[in-house]
């Protein structure tokens, strides 16, 4: 944001702050409260929920989040209250906002509940009855406790009017970021020794969602089999049928690769997909003593000496898509549980859940774009090709290439923004698995659990650890540019 772009908000904000406290005066009105910094928690939550009952998969799950969490965080900035400043003309591709109209009185919780609304009515259109509705039941809450909380009738319908004219806005911005042209393109494997080739199966990943109060068990299908250890009444899922044929909000399908072209969307931050690119990965090779030999004997050697607490932290951060949601949303819901814990007001809360979404969306982009091009092949492939036959992972291969770490990669850009905001020096706990029967964890540092989120895919028998310390690298990189973004007024 050019400095004449912030004097002249600067100046119309003013202009609106007084004028508003004018027509407040002169009516003996009660300004309204400020609002409860839960507002912005509760869309964190409620996205999370959706992330889980659509059954995503991590990329499109990502671009939802990012999308909504600017829609949220604009309709804050736009309450002359917040210290708060547009993201526009600072993302790539996103124009200057509609301006309010003339008179009109904003309550900026009210604009975001009716902006986030808008935005997420279109993305989520493909989506279930179930979650249209909750969404619109969401705002509608929200917009209710703005006028418990003081704010008149006239600003309702004003805030409400100018969220509508935010979301759409946003919605003509994500339909240019190349989505669209990656529906329904074909991707075919090369067939390749050397290339990645997809082991998931709908075995591994069917008897994770699996509820005995919600699902049926059909054990005349080999592929969907009942498991004692997941198929529990802990279960988050039921039969959701949805119509066939293309769709903008893809079912999570391990037996097909995820999303091939994601790297070819525009990103939010970076100028390009290889802005934040990690350095090649090593030639593949079977040969002893070559550097990939060398990276497959050292993961060979590390998973298969795993010791109970090392499999707990496998467990811990697998989030697998459908089953504990995506390794992004964990970090949302980790700042969902900052919100109360560190006693964020609500300009923070939006503005963290903003800059996190995009680092992470930003994350995806990035590293997939790597994926696809180096192609390099699971731990799975490899280590049954040149070492043990009989090897098992600790939890399912994901459907796409190894290189670099989806996990490291997000993470990285994920507590690169929390910790330039909240600090890294004060414990946390972190709950976020507990309705799949995981216990709270606690780290020392939000570095700690970056520390471990990376190496827990290791463990888990998913990634060489060139994968996890260079997507580390590639993820900082990424959080480094968002955090140069200009979110606060100028005093």
């Amino acid at each position: 944001m050019t400095a004449v772009y912030r004097t002249e908000r600067s100046r119309y904000h003013r202009a609106m702050l007084a004028g508003a406290l004018l027509a407040l005066g002169a009516c003996r009105a009660t300004i309204p409260a400020p609002a409860d910094p839960q507002l912005v928690a509760q869309w964190m939550r409620t996205s999370l929920a959706f992330t889980r009952s659509e059954r995503l998969g991590p990329p499109v799950a990502s671009r939802v989040s990012a999308y909504a969490a600017i829609a949220l965080y604009e309709g804050y900035a736009s309450d002359v209250r917040s210290p708060l400043t547009s993201l526009s003309g600072q993302l790539n591709g996103f124009g200057a906002l509609p301006a309010p109209s003339d008179g009109d009185v904003l309550d900026g919780a009210t604009v975001a509940a009716e902006a986030v609304r808008t935005v997420l009515d279109s993305l989520l259109r493909d989506g279930t009855a179930t979650t249209r509705r909750t969404v619109d039941s969401l705002a509608e809450a929200q917009v209710a406790a703005r006028v418990g909380a003081g704010v008149a009738a006239a600003g309702v319908e004003q805030s409400r009017r100018h969220g509508r004219v935010i979301g759409s806005a946003i919605l003509g911005w994500a339909a240019t970021d190349g989505f669209f042209a990656t529906r329904g393109r074909p991707w075919q494997p090369s067939g390749a020794r050397a290339d990645w080739v997809n082991t998931a199966t709908v075995a591994q990943f069917v008897p994770q969602t699996l509820s005995g109060q919600s699902d049926l068990v059909q054990f005349g299908n080999p592929e969907v089999h009942a498991d004692a250890e997941n198929a529990t009444t802990k279960g988050t899922f039921t039969n959701r049928p949805k119509a066939e044929g293309p769709t903008t909000l893809p079912v999570f399908n391990p037996t097909k690769p995820t999303e091939p072209f994601w790297g070819q969307l525009r990103p939010f931050v970076l100028a390009t997909g290889d802005e934040c690119a990690p350095p090649p990965p090593p030639a593949y090779s079977e040969k002893p003593g070559s550097a990939f030999y060398q990276m497959g004997r050292e993961f060979y050697d590390t998973v298969s000496a795993l010791n109970p607490a090392q499999r707990q932290t496998a467990l811990f951060w697998a989030d697998n898509p459908v089953a504990t949601g995506t390794p992004g949303f964990h970090w949302i819901s980790v700042l969902n549980q900052m919100v109360s814990r560190r006693a964020l007001n609500v300009d923070t809360a939006a503005e963290l859940y903003a800059l996190m979404s995009i680092g992470i969306a930003d994350a995806f982009i990035s590293c997939w774009r790597e994926k696809y091009r180096s192609l390099v092949v699971r731990p799975e492939t490899w280590v049954k090709r040149v070492m043990d036959p009989r090897f098992v992972t600790v939890i399912p291969t994901p459907p796409f290439p190894e290189y670099t770490s989806g996990h490291s990669v997000q993470s990285g850009a994920a507590v690169d923004v929390i910790i330039r905001a909240l600090g890294d020096t004060i414990p946390f706990v972190d709950s976020t698995q507990v309705d799949i029967g995981q216990p709270p964890r606690q780290f020392a540092s939000f570095s700690a659990a970056l520390a471990e989120v990376a190496v827990s895919r290791v463990y888990a028998g998913v990634h060489y650890f060139p994968a996890v310390n260079d997507g580390l690298a590639q993820g900082r990189c990424i959080g480094r540019k968002v955090r140069s973004l200009v979110t606060r007024r100028a005093p």
